[in-house]
């Protein structure tokens, strides 16, 4: 066998093993967890906002146009809401843009050197995105 023709039947035995299914429930999972762990940082028990986090919104996270308190709220919420609706695979490519919105943000407004961060995060949001949940998404179970 010729060595293109190795490679290429090894890349037809990854792509069998490897389906975009699982593809897009691990970058579900992934991002999901990224986000849903920060979200936890900013509460007490359930979603009780903690007030270092309306500290942190009013100077190292401050936000041109938005109020710190609002800011808070929003960014604790969306890192609970969103992550959880990916591990369901439920309106996968609604929580991927948000988050997706938010990793922008925080880009722009708050953390500009952290780009290589931000990047692998966009890196996994995007295809859920373009292709949304997968075959093994609650989405798909209602397309049916």
């Amino acid at each position: 066998m010729i060595p293109s023709r190795r490679g290429d039947v090894l890349a037809g035995a990854l792509q069998r093993a490897l389906p975009d299914s699982l593809l897009l429930l691990v970058a579900r999972l992934g991002i999901a967890s990224v986000f849903f762990l920060s979200g936890r940082t900013k509460v007490e028990g359930f979603l009780s906002i903690k007030p270092s986090t309306y500290d942190l919104f009013a100077s190292e996270y401050a936000l041109p146009l938005v109020s710190p308190n609002v800011a808070a709220h929003l960014a604790t919420y969306a890192e609970h809401l969103f992550p959880v609706l990916l591990v369901l695979g439920l309106f996968t490519r609604v929580s991927a843009l948000g988050l997706l919105t938010m990793t922008t943000v925080i880009e722009v407004f708050v953390y500009p050197d952290a780009w290589p961060t931000h990047l692998t995060w966009a890196g996994l949001l995007l295809p859920l995105l373009a292709r949304g949940g997968g075959a093994w998404s609650v989405d798909r179970l209602l397309r049916r």
